[in-house]
C-alpha cells in the first residue's frame, strides 16, 4: 500500500491533504468580544502588523511546499486551526506564495473565548464546495460552567468529481492535566460520531475526512477508542509508533495533529481516490536549530518572549492518488 510514491519524481495523479496549527494567527486589532488582548501592540507580547504579516509569509511558503515532493499540485484541501478570523485567512491566501493556487475559504467564527477558530481551504481547480456547517462543542468547566471552545466544522464537497466529507476539528486542550480534561475530549469524539451517523443516514458507505489538533495522540483513548472504530483507519498510529511527531512538550514528542480516513480510502477503484501515505512536515527550516528546545518546532513565541518563527507544531499531510 505504501510503495507507489517511493520512486523518484512527481506523479500527475498524486493530490495532498494537509492539515497545520498556525498557533495563534492573530491579526493585530484587539476584539472587545474576545480575549486576544495579547496579540495586539500594546499587549504584553507586542504583537505588531510587522510581525503578523512576517508570520502570514512564513505560513504560506509552508503550505505552498506541502506534498510538492510527488505532486504537481499545492494541497487540494488544507485545514487550519488557532486563526483569530476570516480577514486572516485572506491575507493568507492573498500572499505571493498562495495567490496563485486560487483557494477557496470555509470559515465560521466559534464560541471560543480567546476567538480562536478552525477553518478550511480548498484548491478551487480540484474542489468544488457543495456544503459545510458547524457543530458546536457543549462541554462544562470544574465549575459546571459551559466552557466556551472550538465547533466542528464539517465540509462536503468533490474532489475531483468523487464526493467526500471532511470534518475539521481543535479539541479541548490539557491544560488542565491529562487525565482532568480527558473527558472533554472524548466528548468531542462523541460529536464527531454523531456527524459520521448524520453523513451515513445521508449517503451509503460515504468517504469521510477527519482531521485536525485532537489534543490526543493517536495511541490515547479519545481517539483509539471513541474515534477510530472498524470504519475508519487511522495512519498516525503508525507514525507516531515509529518516533514522529507534530509538537514536543516536557522534552516528550506528541502527535495531536491527525489525519484520519474512513476504510473505503484503502480500496483501489477507478475513477476514485485511495490513500498512499502519510507524512509530518518537519524540514530543518521549521525546527530550532540551537539552544536547549534544538530540533523542536520554530515557535513564534516562548511566553511573552518572540523567537520569530512559525509555529509550536509541525504540519502533517497525506498523498491521495486518483486511480
Amino acid at each position: 500500500m505504501f510503495s507507489y510514491f517511493k520512486s523518484k519524481g512527481k506523479n500527475n495523479k498524486a493530490y495532498t491533504i494537509a492539515f497545520y496549527n498556525l498557533e495563534n494567527l492573530f491579526d493585530t486589532k484587539n476584539d472587545p468580544n474576545t480575549l486576544d488582548d495579547d496579540f495586539t501592540p500594546k499587549g504584553k507580547k507586542n504583537w505588531n502588523y510587522k510581525r503578523y504579516k512576517r508570520k502570514v509569509k512564513k505560513i504560506a511558503n509552508v503550505i505552498a511546499q506541502l506534498g510538492a515532493e510527488k505532486s504537481y499540485h499545492s494541497p487540494a484541501i488544507m485545514g487550519l486551526v488557532e486563526m483569530e478570523n476570516r480577514e486572516v485567512l485572506i491575507d493568507l491566501t492573498q500572499t505571493n506564495q498562495l495567490k496563485k493556487h486560487n483557494y477557496g475559504i470555509v470559515h465560521y467564527d466559534s464560541p471560543d473565548e480567546r476567538g480562536i477558530d478552525v477553518a478550511m481551504l480548498y484548491k478551487k481547480e480540484l474542489f468544488e464546495l457543495l456544503h459545510s456547517e458547524t457543530f458546536p462543542l457543549i462541554i462544562t468547566n470544574e465549575n459546571g460552567e459551559r466552557d466556551y471552545t472550538r465547533d466542528i466544522l464539517l465540509v462536503k464537497g468533490k474532489l475531483n468529481g468523487e464526493l467526500i466529507y471532511v470534518i475539521v476539528n481543535h479539541w479541548p486542550s490539557r491544560r488542565s492535566g491529562e487525565d482532568e480534561s480527558e473527558e472533554k475530549r472524548i466528548k468531542a469524539a462523541q460529536l464527531v460520531g454523531h456527524i459520521v451517523d448524520k453523513i451515513n443516514e445521508e449517503i451509503p458507505d460515504p468517504k469521510i475526512i477527519i482531521m485536525g489538533d485532537f489534543n490526543d495522540d493517536p495511541i490515547n483513548k479519545s481517539i483509539k477508542e471513541y474515534l477510530v472504530n472498524h470504519r475508519f483507519y487511522n495512519p498516525m498510529e503508525r507514525l507516531i509508533c515509529t518516533g514522529n511527531g507534530t509538537l514536543n512538550h516536557k522534552h516528550q514528542w506528541h502527535l495531536f495533529d491527525q489525519i484520519i480516513f474512513s476504510k473505503n480510502f484503502l480500496n483501489v477503484e477507478e475513477g476514485r481516490h485511495s490513500f498512499k501515505y502519510a507524512e509530518v512536515f518537519d524540514k530543518h527550516f521549521l525546527r530550532e536549530w540551537k539552544g536547549k528546545f534544538k530540533g523542536n518546532p520554530f515557535r513564534t513565541y516562548v511566553g511573552k518572549w518572540y523567537l520569530g518563527g512559525l509555529s509550536d507544531h509541525f504540519p502533517v499531510y497525506v498523498y491521495l492518488k486518483k486511480n
